[in-house]
């Protein structure tokens, strides 16, 4: 029997904000497990809130990057062939839309918008991926976060459910190219949860209440249940799943 652990494994981290971020609650799963990471943060503004949470967690490496600025994705991905020389697996947990796009209508978004969402919150995985790629030597795990409103229609999700939904694809269709390679990929699915990021969301706080209703366990998740996911997932027990939408929700997906 395979044991859960990710003793002697390195993994990157994008999108830490703060301590309420699902990604911090994945880096501290990630570890809790035996993991050595690494953690960027966006910028300048964000490192102060950053930078204590991935020290507190005895980061390897601490590093800038904006996805939109040319040349710094790279240079985390160098950063990590020089210093550890491999990777095993990474978390992409950023995504972004224009808050006049993101509040208004889907068929009103700008295209400008349209585009910027799907560059930060798609394209950039695919980016990761294409860089990940030669430092998995070993096969790796590749993960990402979307939402429920990817497939069915929430209410105030708006542009983001397209967005979301075109990630879920991209997922599917890695794992198929990359799968030979022993590199899997995932796309963690969390029920609604109280982050920075979800607060751009028009009237949130509804969307909140509904889901702790509707969900069978009639609770919130929270960023450690996503983390111990991520990190079973990480992990070589999970070598025999990929190319899936994981739900980490309570059960909220599965009621109409």
């Amino acid at each position: 029997m395979t044991r859960i652990t990710l003793d002697g494994k390195r993994g990157l981290v994008v999108g830490i904000a703060n301590g309420s971020s699902i990604a911090y609650g994945c880096a501290r799963a990630f570890r809790d497990m035996g993991a050595d990471i690494a953690v960027t943060y966006l910028n300048a503004k964000a490192e102060p809130h950053v930078r204590p949470l991935a020290e507190g967690l005895g980061a390897d490496i601490v590093v800038p990057c904006d996805v939109r600025e040319p040349g710094q994705l790279e240079a985390v991905f160098e950063t990590i062939r020089e210093r550890w020389g491999r990777l095993d697996f990474l978390l992409h947990s950023i995504a972004f839309a224009p808050r006049e796009d993101l509040h208004g209508r889907v068929v009103d978004c700008t295209r400008d918008g349209f585009l910027m969402a799907m560059d930060v919150s798609v394209h950039s995985f695919i980016r990761m991926a294409r860089l990940a790629e030669p430092l998995m030597t070993d096969g790796g795990c590749l993960q990402t976060v979307t939402f429920y409103g990817s497939e069915k229609v929430v209410e105030h999700y708006n542009l983001m459910g397209p967005v979301k939904a075109a990630l879920e694809s991209t997922v599917r269709y890695m794992a198929a190219e990359l799968g030979r390679k022993g590199i899997r990929v995932h796309a963690l699915s969390p029920g609604p949860l109280a982050t920075r990021a979800a607060s751009g969301i028009d009237r949130f706080d509804e969307l909140l209440a509904r889901a702790a209703d509707r969900a069978p366990t009639h609770q919130l998740v929270t960023i450690d249940d996503v983390g111990a996911y991520a990190a079973f997932l990480a992990s070589d027990a999970a070598r025999a799943v990929t190319g899936s939408v994981e739900y980490i929700d309570g059960g909220y997906n599965i009621v109409d």
